[in-house]
C-alpha cells in the first residue's frame, strides 16, 4: 500500500485529499495540529480508518517538525508522496505573531516548516519503489501569470531582495523583504516561497532522486477553514462572489480530488511544473501547465531564498548520487 503524508489534513483541501487518496488505495499520514479534530473529521467524512493515521505536527515549530519526522520513521512505513498543504492565514493581525523560534508565524508555518519537512524527508521519498512525488499547494494571489492573479489586490506578494531573512527574521523584522508588517501580505509571500522552493527542489534533486516536484492551484476553495480568521461578512460574501460572479469557486471535495490526481494518477509525472485548472471552473476541465510569475522564476533569488531558509531552519541539504531506479507508478 503506497503511503502519503498530507499536512493540514484535518479539514478543507487536506481532508478531502486524504479521502480521495484513501479511495485510491493509499495510506495517508494525516499531519495535523489537533488530533481530536482529525479523528472527528475522519468519522464524519467516512474515510476508511485503516488507511488514515493522524499524527501530530505544528509546522510553526521547527522542533515539532523534527518530532513528527521521528514519529513517522518509527512507524516503519515507506514514503511515496508528501503533500505540503497546511497553511495559516491571519489577515486581521496588527502586530506579528511569532513562532517558538521567533519568526513571523505565517512564513514560519507555511514556508519554513514545510521547507524543513520536505528537505529532511527527501531521503525517505528517494527510497520509494514507485514514482515518488512532492506536491505543494500554491495560490493564485502569489502568481501574476494566472488570470485571477492579475487582478489588482492590496499588498501583493513581493519578496524584495530578502532583506528581512538576511537580517535574521526576528523581532523587530516580520516581513521577508524587511518592510513594515502586513498580515495578508505575509501569507502571500509565504506561498510564493512555496512555489519558488518547489522549483528549486526540482532543479537540485529531480535528476538524482527521480522525485517529481510540482505545485498546483486547484481553484478557489472559498469556504475552507483557511478563512476562519477573516471577518464574518467576508466568510459569507467571498464564497458567493466566487460562485456567482467570477465562476472560480471549487468545492472542497473537488479540490481534494484534484490534489489526489497530481499525487497519484498517471499523466502527472512532469516535474518542475505548476498545475492549474484555470480561473473559470467547468465540469470535466483538465489540468494544464500554468506559467509562474517572474518573481517565482528568478534563479538568483531562488538560490538565496534556499540558503537563507536553510540557515533559519538549521538544516543541511542532503546529497544524492545520480539515480538509476524508479519503476512506473
Amino acid at each position: 500500500m503506497p503511503t502519503a503524508i498530507v499536512t493540514g489534513a484535518s479539514s478543507g483541501v487536506g481532508l478531502y485529499t486524504t479521502k480521495a487518496l484513501t479511495e485510491r488505495g493509499w495510506r495517508v499520514i494525516m499531519a495535523c495540529r489537533n488530533i481530536a479534530k482529525t479523528d472527528k473529521a475522519i468519522r464524519e467524512t467516512g474515510i476508511a480508518r485503516d488507511r488514515a493515521l493522524p499524527m501530530h505536527i505544528d509546522l510553526g515549530s521547527l522542533e515539532s517538525v523534527h518530532s513528527f519526522i521521528r514519529d513517522f520513521r518509527a512507524t516503519g512505513h515507506t514514503l511515496d508522496a508528501l503533500v505540503c498543504n497546511a497553511a495559516v492565514y491571519l489577515p486581521l493581525l496588527k502586530e506579528p505573531r511569532r513562532s517558538p523560534e521567533g519568526y513571523e508565524i505565517s512564513v514560519a508555518t507555511n514556508h519554513l516548516g514545510h521547507f524543513l519537512l520536505a528537505l529532511t524527508l527527501l531521503d525517505d521519498l528517494a527510497k520509494s519503489k514507485r514514482s515518488p512525488r512532492l506536491i505543494t499547494l500554491g495560490t493564485v494571489t502569489a502568481n501574476s501569470e494566472e488570470f485571477g492573479g492579475r487582478i489588482p489586490i492590496p499588498a501583493p506578494a513581493d519578496l524584495g531582495e530578502l532583506e528581512g531573512l538576511e537580517a535574521g527574521f526576528k523581532d523587530p523584522v516580520a516581513m521577508i523583504n524587511g518592510a513594515p508588517f502586513k498580515a495578508g501580505k505575509a501569507y502571500k509571500d509565504s506561498k510564493l516561497c512555496n512555489m519558488i522552493i518547489s522549483r528549486e527542489l526540482h532543479r537540485r534533486y529531480h535528476d538524482s532522486t527521480g522525485i517529481v516536484f510540482s505545485t498546483l492551484y486547484p481553484g478557489c476553495v472559498a469556504d475552507t477553514a483557511l478563512f476562519r480568521a477573516t471577518p464574518p461578512v467576508f466568510q459569507k460574501v467571498f464564497p458567493w462572489f466566487q460562485k456567482s460572479i467570477t465562476g472560480g469557486y471549487v468545492s472542497q471535495a473537488l479540490s481534494g480530488e484534484r490534489v489526489a490526481q497530481v499525487v497519484a494518477d498517471p499523466g502527472f509525472e512532469n516535474s518542475g511544473v505548476h498545475w492549474s485548472w484555470g480561473n473559470r471552473q467547468k465540469t470535466g476541465r483538465d489540468a494544464f501547465h500554468q506559467k509562474l510569475s517572474a518573481q517565482a522564476n528568478n534563479q538568483a533569488r531562488a538560490e538565496r531564498l534556499w540558503d537563507l531558509s536553510a540557515q533559519l531552519c538549521a538544516v543541511e541539504a542532503p546529497v544524492f548520487k545520480p539515480a538509476s531506479k524508479t519503476e512506473p507508478a
